[in-house]
């Protein structure tokens, strides 16, 4: 291992970048009806996946593959769209479907996932492997990471962040000695052990890993084998690993992104759930972020055609007719016709109609919002048109009668396709 490792450090090292796209998303339901959990858009013109992208090209990795299954179509197209690069230079984004190589089974999990796709890392022969899920909102630096990864000598590098101990049921927890080596790992435990510096707080897996590559083509042979596995990374690979190989936790808020303040480091979302893309949205809306979209540092890149600028017409005070938006995002192509959106993220081609009010929604691509309409906390998905008058966010029993609400936070979501009855 270490003449391996002093080999690697008198050259530049070979990396490929490896994004887990496959995932359902069942907690986004029916954000997910249509499309796999990393094609939901987010932020006005961006979809999920686009922050690991850009995490990766900002970070000088442009071997990038994508594995894809789930309802795939959105996102394959996203990639087509928004992610072409410079094959001249050797860069890419390219999707990598189920391909049954090894079986006639689909993905079994995500470690499995990779087993079936080793071809692709066969094929680049990198030094190490960076297998991030697709599916979180965040910003790192992966040269960091792969410094820290580097300097211990590491089998496999695990990024983590603290949180708070109730909400260790939704992680896999990781225990680690004074030097930062993997001592123990429990998938989502009722009863997880804080850390010893930080009472009352845990150490959590963002799902995001560095694997030396023999000892990641080692992992998943193994694994495989095993029937009785669920194939995942967090689940079997990594409690299989830490007991014998050098497996290593990287902090993730020592992580520095330039051009960020800092009440911005250690951000990370995971936005599994209703209510978590939501809040994920209100925190784009604060007066100073903690996720800043506008770092010519650090752009946050993907899939934006040529669009006439966000609108605001009509300015009646006295009817009560003003186009306006206050602590919100407007995307390109929004007409703001004579309507009031308040902390609110809007995608391209909105149309807010006069007299309508919009109060901490997220309102997705194409949609429009009708004359008089009254909507709070509510997410309208692609291409709704909400007919005039409709008040949504009010009644809880209600909007339970004609949409989706979550049970947890009571946001309401009105899906995509969904047809109102004709008054």
């Amino acid at each position: 291992m270490k003449a391996r490792f002093a080999e690697i450090v008198g050259r530049l090292p070979r990396i490929l970048g490896v994004v887990l796209a496959g995932g359902e998303g069942r907690r986004l339901l029916p954000l997910t009806t249509h499309r796999a959990k990393p094609a939901v858009p987010f932020g006005g013109p961006y979809r999920i996946v686009d922050f690991v992208l850009s995490n990766f090209v900002n970070s000088g990795i442009h071997r990038i593959k994508v594995l894809t299954q789930y309802k795939s179509d959105s996102l394959l197209s996203h990639l087509a769209r928004g992610w072409r690069m410079s094959h001249v230079c050797g860069h890419y984004v390219e999707p990598v479907p189920a391909q049954q190589r090894v079986g006639k089974q689909w993905f079994l999990g995500s470690a499995d996932a990779l087993h079936q796709s080793m071809n692709i890392v066969h094929d680049e022969d990198p030094d190490f492997v960076c297998v991030f899920g697709g599916d979180h909102i965040y910003k790192i630096d992966v040269r960091q990471m792969l410094h820290f990864h580097i300097e211990h000598e590491a089998d496999l590098t695990v990024a983590a962040i603290p949180i708070p101990r109730e909400e260790a049921k939704g992680f896999g927890i990781i225990e680690v000695d004074k030097n930062n080596r993997m001592i123990g790992f429990e998938e989502k435990p009722d009863d997880p052990k804080e850390m010893p510096s930080r009472p009352g707080w845990v150490l959590a897996s963002m799902g995001n890993y560095i694997f030396d590559t023999p000892a990641l083509e080692n992992a998943l042979a193994e694994d495989a084998i095993h029937k009785d596995s669920a194939h995942d990374f967090g689940r079997n690979i990594l409690p299989m690993l830490y007991p014998s190989e050098r497996v290593f936790v990287y902090d993730f808020t020592s992580n520095q992104i330039p051009g960020t303040a800092e009440e911005e480091r250690g951000y990370w979302r995971d936005v599994g759930t209703i209510e978590a893309y939501w809040s994920a949205h209100m925190d784009l809306v604060a007066v100073k972020p903690v996720l800043n979209l506008y770092n010519p540092h650090w752009p946050i890149r993907g899939y934006q055609p040529v669009r006439a600028p966000a609108k605001f017409v009509f300015a009646s005070e006295e009817e009560g007719r003003v186009g306006m938006a206050t602590d919100s995002l407007v995307s390109p192509g929004c007409i703001i016709s004579g309507g009031q959106i308040d902390r609110s993220v809007l995608a391209a081609d909105v149309r807010v109609n006069s007299f309508a009010k919009v109060d901490e929604c997220v309102v997705l691509d194409y949609a429009e919002i009708g004359r008089y309409c009254k909507l709070k906390r509510v997410i309208v998905d692609k291409g709704v048109k909400i007919p005039p008058k409709t008040e949504i966010g009010y009644d809880r029993v209600a909007d339970a009668k004609r949409f989706h609400v979550d049970e947890e936070s009571g946001i309401v979501i009105v899906p995509k396709g969904y047809k109102f009855e004709a008054r």
